[in-house]
């Protein structure tokens, strides 16, 4: 009795169409370790210390919205759930732009710089919003976007492009200024046009920052820090509701500015210190009830301090902290200079913008405006914040720290 073999080929048609679906498994579960592969402990616990700050301000704009959402019959997740979409929308674009090699943001610096600054410019079109005093928004179809947090990101990336090339070089103030200075300055510009003191003095930030880890001399940074506390202390005095803030903030309250000028930060005071250290529980401010204005954004870190009390409060400066201890790691990781340039700036971006919110809600600062990074309710800012950190994390791929002697 002779046993039939299958024609040719077909057991190994079978045994191959059988392996296909494993093997595109496989190919896929290694895509997406590879995704999450970090090249050193100070990748991963950037990534992680990004990632858990979002889930917690998720968490507290959601306690500290809703009253403010549900008003007149709204929803009251509505402020949580656009701030929730736009972290589905942030998170993964920014592991998908760690993925990006460093030879795409120089390649694209220009064109980015040239985009920040066409969008900004539509703030002073007809598709232009007004806010608070400020012109900062455009609306297209009902969705507000925030140009100048777009326009920070290009301008970081844009910096370390030009200043690279003469890293620890410079002679003397033509190379520090040119053509480092005149972009940033119509950058700066646009967004001062609009009335937002905040965001310029974060712009401002970048820029100095920009020029320090590109090696420039210290005294030529000086003079510019000069010329623009200068610059900012005449605009901030040129308008009577800032200049009021100032003086309220260097001179006290008047009884007229309590219910007016005042009234925020007292109620910001009031939020942080009346948590204790264990605070009154998540989700039982009192001052979110009306009392304390854009308790979902700026002044988020007072409703923390209320509700998780000074134990929240040391919690939320300690992951900041990590943060910036951990993309000090990566920079100092760093042999090419645009690599440096870069992560500094957005390192000063981030981490100065987070100690300029808790300095006015701590009353340090006169209120800017000044939302809590990767925390605050804000799409446009969390968005370009995760990719700023995407940039980061993508130039930080393949680079290992050299080992000391």
């Amino acid at each position: 009795m002779t046993a039939t073999r299958p024609p040719h080929g077909t057991d190994r048609t079978a045994r191959s169409a059988g392996a296909s679906a494993p093997a595109h498994g496989g190919a896929a579960i290694v895509a997406v370790r590879r995704l999450f592969t970090a090249q050193s402990a100070d990748w991963m616990l950037v990534l992680g210390t990004t990632i858990f700050l979002v889930l917690l301000g998720l968490v507290m704009v959601l306690s500290s919205s809703f009253v403010q959402s549900g008003k007149g019959g709204g929803d009251f997740f509505g402020i949580f759930a656009r701030q929730g979409a736009f972290a589905l929308i942030g998170i993964p674009l920014m592991l998908l732009i760690s993925r990006l090699p460093a030879v795409f943001w120089r390649r694209w610096a220009r064109n980015g710089v040239l985009l920040g600054l066409g969008l900004q410019l539509l703030v002073f079109t007809p598709l232009g919003n007004e806010y608070g005093g400020n012109r900062n928004w455009i609306e297209i179809a009902g969705f507000s976007l925030q140009p100048s947090e777009l326009l920070k990101l290009a301008l970081v990336v844009w910096l370390a492009t030009v200043l690279a090339p003469r890293a620890d070089s410079f002679t003397d103030w033509r190379s520090v200024a040119i053509p480092a200075l005149p972009v940033s300055a119509v950058a700066i510009g646009l967004v001062l046009l609009g009335q937002d003191l905040g965001t310029v003095t974060i712009m401002a930030s970048i820029v100095l920052a920009a020029l320090f880890f590109a090696g420039a001399p210290m005294r030529h940074i000086l003079g510019l820090v000069a010329a623009g506390v200068g610059g900012a202390v005449l605009f901030a005095l040129s308008g009577a509701s800032r200049s009021d803030r100032i003086s309220a903030w260097l001179n006290g309250c008047t009884p007229e500015q309590l219910e007016d000028v005042c009234w925020q930060p007292m109620h910001g005071m009031w939020a942080l210190g009346s948590g204790g250290v264990f605070g009154v529980g998540l989700g039982n401010s009192a001052l979110k009830w009306s009392w304390l204005p854009h308790a979902e954004s700026d002044y988020i870190f007072a409703i923390v301090g209320e509700e998780l009390g000074l134990i929240g409060a040391m919690v939320v400066l300690i992951l900041f902290a990590v943060l910036a201890i951990g993309m000090v790691r990566l920079m100092r990781a760093h042999t090419d200079p645009f690599r440096r340039i870069a992560t500094g700036a957005v390192l000063v971006w981030i981490v100065g913008q987070a100690f300029v919110n808790v300095a006015v809600v701590l009353g340090m600062l006169p209120v800017l405006g000044v939302p809590l990074p990767l925390m605050s309710a804000g799409g446009t800012a969390l968005v370009a914040t995760l990719i700023a950190i995407g940039v980061v994390l993508s130039l930080a791929r393949d680079v290992r720290p050299e080992p000391r002697p």
